[in-house]
């Protein structure tokens, strides 16, 4: 069978290469793809643009696709499931409403609210007068997002009450971020450490896949501006046994349940962005209606199972029989971004470097453009290079190696991605 995947970034890298290496599989079509994943043996790039319905519907079509898989969350919030399924052709997404969990903020916290789902305190406001005096009345740090999409970079974690005011005020202004800004939520601050928990699901089973921790903050030390992430690591060892079991009792499975209790069939992949204190409970502090960027590209390394087959068992609601297989290696992906990012930065640049080896690494495109024969960036996170070792420090370690052999113009990164998981295993070996 021939399969699509849709998306042009890291994670549509990732998935289409993960899905390329599936026995059933003849071609990787992805849409539009990257010169990345042109490259990869078994996959070919469709000149498609992911809102183009029609046309990603026709292809299908025309190639006898037996599955598409959509990456990104534009075309799931804008209905492509619903598209795909009036066309009676297979989509592995989330339909339109079950996307609102990522699509709307605050759809996602009155669900949460409503089913007893661990989360943060909240109020949405579309009055800046109001929100003031909320976030006044609570006091900082406290925590602003933007009601809608905005590249993952919709939030700001205020450290003081004048900067949360004024992140409340660039964003109903529309300012920052657009009609997505119009309502925001404003919440509370959660402490702790961060995972990410990210599932399959068939609306009536969710099946974990390997626990990951992302670095959202852009500078090392897990400081500076909101990002989509600046890379990660999987497994994370934060998420012990009881807390994974804690997390799948109290988050994953009421989630399934509750949106099936509303009407609404959850059928694809589902992130978990967590916060886990230091008790060891998890709250929810968001939803992804796909899977994590850059989570995919380590845990895609890490899955021994096949991803086609997994996507079709959850079509045909049968992931009860599934049980998923991962390596027992560490993979640790390092994000390389144009300078500047995720504000302004400049794009064009040669990139060089690409070429080279080094064991226990692949690299997956995210930012990039051919040019004559050159690979140019052409975004704000450019490249993910993911490292495999028996410990955190000797993937992290393999795959700064291979970040050392790349360079081009402005090009940005943290240099202590997986500095948690280190010092944890230097504690305790």
């Amino acid at each position: 069978m021939n399969v699509l995947v849709v998306g042009a970034g890291g994670r549509e890298h990732a998935l289409a290469w993960k899905a390329s290496q599936s026995t059933r599989v003849e071609t990787v079509f992805v849409a539009p793809g990257n010169p990345g994943t042109a490259a990869e043996s078994g996959c070919q790039n469709v000149d498609i643009t992911v809102d183009d319905f029609t046309a990603l519907a026709n292809f299908a079509v025309s190639k006898d696709v037996g599955l598409t898989i959509v990456g990104p969350e534009g075309p799931l919030v804008a209905g492509i499931r619903d598209f795909f399924d009036a066309r009676g052709l297979r989509c592995f997404a989330p339909s339109q409403q079950a996307a609102q969990l990522e699509g709307s903020k605050a759809f996602s916290k009155e669900f949460l609210s409503r089913h007893d789902i661990p989360t943060g305190r909240y109020e949405t406001f579309s009055s800046l007068a109001d929100a003031e005096g909320y976030i006044r009345a609570e006091g900082a740090p406290i925590v602003i997002k933007a009601d809608g999409l905005a590249a993952g970079k919709g939030v700001v974690v205020a450290a003081t009450v004048d900067e949360a005011v004024d992140a409340a005020r660039t964003m109903l202004s529309g300012e920052r971020f657009g009609d997505a800004g119009k309502e925001i939520v404003v919440e509370e601050f959660l402490a702790g450490e961060e995972a990410s928990f990210i599932v399959v699901s068939d609306g009536e089973v969710a099946l974990p896949f390997a626990s990951s921790q992302d670095h959202k903050a852009r500078d090392v030390g897990d400081t500076g501006p909101n990002t989509g992430g600046m890379g990660a690591y999987s497994p994370a060892p934060v998420v012990s046994d009881d807390i994974h079991r804690q997390i799948m009792e109290t988050i994953i499975d009421p989630t399934i349940q509750g949106m099936d209790a509303d009407g609404i069939r959850y059928q694809g992949f589902l992130y978990a962005g967590l916060m886990i204190d230091n008790e060891g409970v998890a709250k929810v502090i968001e939803f992804n209606c796909r899977f994590g960027d850059p989570e995919a590209q380590p845990v895609m390394m890490r899955l021994e199972s096949d991803l086609v087959e997994l996507c079709q068992r959850a079509l045909d609601t049968e992931l009860s029989t599934v049980e998923l297989s991962f390596s027992e290696e560490v993979a640790l992906g390092v994000v390389l971004a144009s300078g500047g990012y995720p504000d302004d930065y400049k794009t064009g640049h040669e990139i060089r470097g690409l070429v080279q080896h080094v064991d226990g690494t692949k690299l997956f495109h995210a930012g990039t453009r051919m040019d004559e024969g050159r690979v140019l960036t052409a975004g704000g996170r450019v490249l993910c290079v993911v490292g495999m070792g028996g410990s955190v420090r000797e993937a992290q370690a393999r795959a700064y190696r291979r970040v050392e052999g790349i360079e081009w113009k402005d090009m940005y990164y943290r240099r202590d991605i997986g500095y948690r998981a280190v010092r944890r295993e230097t504690v305790h070996p």
